[in-house]
């Protein structure tokens, strides 16, 4: 018999999603949680607040050396309403640009808890969480780096900024060579949530699909 490709059956939850999905019908019929608001906060978190915030942000610095030099100077302000993208809110204030050069590379850690631009970065990925990257990021920066499978010359100084519930970080990646007649759409594909963290590096414009 055919395989009906018309329709085809939706993948089997893992048993995390299966959880997250109980406990959620869960707190619905029990009246502590509002449909209506638990959408909108799946729809903030999906599609208005992520990495792609902090990559436009990036792309523009990369292209405006005006833009850079005040992000680099007063990053709150420059990615709020000033700067004309808005993106404010809880767990972004406070921030501080950090710009990797061929001689600096930035990583941020947090060593208490895991504090984490939001506006900009979206949610923390779980790793970051982690109590082995939060130990060793400070104390075998390099070796982290590796793990990541970024492996930098010696030469290059590794500086480890620790975030807190009052300030936190965003690393301005370098911009990869070849790419000076790419819009600024096109930039911010290069920019990956790694590199803004500093766990890696930005794509080279063979790195994504054109």
């Amino acid at each position: 018999m055919a395989a009906d490709t018309a329709h085809p059956h939706p993948a089997a939850l893992s048993e995390m999603e299966i959880r997250v999905r109980a406990l959620e019908t869960l707190l619905i019929e029990k009246g502590y949680v509002d449909p209506a608001a638990l959408d909108e906060i799946i729809e903030t978190y999906e599609h208005r607040v992520g990495p792609h915030n902090g990559a436009r942000v990036i792309a523009r610095a990369w292209r405006d050396p005006a833009y850079r030099e005040w992000l680099l100077r007063d990053a709150s302000a420059a990615v709020g309403e000033e700067g004309g993208f808005g993106f404010v809110g809880r767990q972004g204030e406070h921030l501080v640009a950090l710009e990797n050069t061929p001689q600096v590379h930035n990583l941020v850690v947090c060593t208490l808890c895991s504090c984490y631009p939001w506006p900009v970065l979206g949610l923390p990925p779980v790793w970051y969480k982690s109590a082995p990257y939060r130990s060793r990021a400070v104390i075998d920066p390099r070796g982290v780096l590796a793990d990541f499978g970024l492996h930098l010359p010696e030469s290059v100084e590794i500086r480890v900024w620790d975030s807190t519930a009052e300030l936190r970080y965003l690393v301005v990646p370098m911009r990869p060579p070849g790419t000076d007649g790419l819009s600024e759409a096109e930039l911010a594909r290069l920019v990956t949530r790694d590199a803004m963290i500093g766990t890696g590096l930005a794509l080279s414009p063979e790195g994504i699909a054109r």
